[in-house]
């Protein structure tokens, strides 16, 4: 009988608890900042976008917090997602290593996103909330969002940024079906998308512009809370139902990986795999290689400053110590919109300065080739965003062939991409190209990133 190429769970497996990894670090990560003051921002500075049991989750040192049985009920819909053995993506590659991908396009949004829009939608609705809004990129969050909502019957309003919008109209037709209200960004709806648009008619726009127009909204209205896909602490800590799962799916398959590998924008997906083997890795138990990797054109990690900087374009958010190419610097439009951001979640940016981590960036020519093979060989066409990670891992597999080292790959196929063929389109046609790192305009957006003293 033939090996399983597919590990799953049993519901009475399912992960009950978030993971923190904050309260297992060697050094705390550096906080928040208030931008008036640059003291260190408390509860009332995040209380007018966020419930206060999502504050309290952010600052948390718990090491585990429970999943609340409501979430847990809407968590059974998707979960557990499967982890697979890509035996045909090997035989392909006629590597000996070893590659494992844990499939998150089985949600209803097709992506990891539902993992962090359910609780934030809950806990929304428990604080009497009656309407969200938010930024999305490719439009994976806007949908998870949109579905959540849906769940706890919340109002949904989402600014999608311009470049995705008119890439991805699918997209924002499923975020629609699930009953949001969808602006391209940036838009004539606030001020600051106004001013935008005054100055570029033609702004192709950005994650942080995004982010500004949502806060805006979200600032006016009591009734009106906003929520974030990436970047914040809580948002990665709802993710880690990914690798506890995959800690489990790995034992199932009587391997533990040499390497794990993850495709980085704001940070959500690849938090979500890694922090628990993470975790394993600090306690003693495991010690696998943790490698982030992101866009060429959009390198936060591998090329931009460690600094304190606002996580939107307009200035309206806390001061986060992270790595960042500048808050209003508004990368290329890169079909993976979903890693257009300009910064990278505080907590990864600070496990990096650590030396938890390492990164890589790769260019999208390369990415949509990975993807199509893995296509080809595996059966799921990915969405943009992870084909990062299949790219830096056939390219590990094929190292592996050179050595014939049976290194064990652990990577997250973060969600299909099913409503992404204009990319692929591109990618066939010979149309697509790969930025160049824009380092001028890099270093300008730099010299306006906030002055904060040591």
């Amino acid at each position: 009988m033939s090996e399983p190429m597919r590990y799953q769970l049993t519901d009475d497996e399912l992960p009950t608890t978030w993971y923190n990894l904050v309260a297992d670090l060697p050094e705390p990560p550096p906080p928040a900042l208030h931008p008036g003051t640059l003291e260190p921002a408390g509860p009332e500075d995040f209380a007018p976008l966020f419930p206060m049991d999502l504050i309290m989750q952010e600052v948390t040192q718990d090491r585990f917090v429970e999943i609340p049985g409501e979430v847990l009920d809407v968590y059974r819909l998707w979960r557990a997602t499967p982890l697979h053995r890509a035996r045909r993506l090997e035989a392909a590659l006629e590597t000996p290593a070893r590659i494992y991908y844990k499939y998150e396009g089985t949600s209803p949004a097709g992506s990891h996103k539902p993992n962090t829009a359910v609780p934030q939608a809950y806990y929304n609705a428990k604080a009497g909330v009656r309407k969200l809004t938010t930024e999305t990129g490719a439009g994976q969050w806007g949908t998870a969002l949109s579905f959540a909502c849906q769940m706890f019957g919340l109002e949904c309003e989402v600014w999608q940024v311009r470049a995705s919008y008119d890439q991805k109209p699918y997209r924002r037709a499923m975020m629609q079906a699930f009953g949001a209200t969808v602006h391209p960004s940036p838009s004539d709806v606030t001020e600051y998308g106004r001013s935008l648009l005054a100055a570029d008619p033609n702004n192709p726009g950005s994650l942080g512009i995004a982010i500004s127009e949502a806060v805006e909204v979200a600032a006016q209205d009591p009734e009106v809370r906003y929520a974030l896909g990436s970047v914040l602490n809580h948002v990665l800590m709802h993710q880690t139902v990914i690798g506890e799962e995959a800690l489990l799916q790995m034992a199932k398959a009587g391997d533990t990986p040499d390497l794990i590998i993850g495709c980085t924008g704001g940070g959500s997906n690849f938090a979500g795999l890694t922090f628990p083997f993470l975790r394993e890795k600090l306690a003693g138990n495991i010690s696998p290689t943790i490698r982030a990797v992101e866009p060429a054109a959009c390198p936060s990690l591998t090329r931009g400053v460690y600094a304190y900087d606002f996580g939107d374009t307009a200035g309206m958010t806390p001061l986060m110590k992270m790595h960042t190419l500048g808050h209003d610097f508004i990368p290329d439009p890169i079909h993976a919109g979903g890693l257009r951001y300009h910064g990278m979640s505080p907590l990864i940016s600070h496990i990096h300065e650590l030396g938890l981590i390492e990164a890589e960036s790769v260019n999208q020519t390369d990415c949509f080739a990975a993807g199509v093979r893995f296509a080809r060989t595996e059966g799921i066409v990915p969405a943009p965003e992870p084909t990062h990670a299949l790219a830096a891992t056939i390219a590990e597999a094929l190292a592996c062939r050179e050595s014939g080292e049976e290194k064990v790959i652990l990577t997250a196929l973060c969600g299909h991409g099913m409503l992404d063929m204009a990319a692929y389109d591109k990618y066939f046609e010979g149309a697509m190209v790969d930025y160049e790192y824009p380092s001028e305009q890099v270093a300008e957006a730099l010299s306006r990133i906030p002055q904060v003293p040591a």
